[in-house]
């Protein structure tokens, strides 16, 4: 019985910090896109590859 007297104000208090982390998260913005990244890596653009790898090549040809 005595144990509860310290557990009740605690799980109150874990409670609320709980809320404000959570209201904290959604004012900041990390929950408006849960998708995108997830998105974006599958639509990875491959033109910037093709391009250093064209680079190289004509680098390996012309060693100035």
């Amino acid at each position: 019985m005595e144990s509860l007297y310290l557990l009740i104000p605690l799980s109150i208090l874990l409670a609320f910090v709980i809320g404000f982390i959570f209201w904290w998260t959604l004012r900041s913005g990390q929950m408006d896109d849960l998708e995108g990244p997830s998105w974006r890596i599958l639509h990875d653009d491959d033109k910037s590859t093709q391009k250093t790898d064209s680079n190289e090549v004509e680098k390996q040809k012309n060693p100035d």
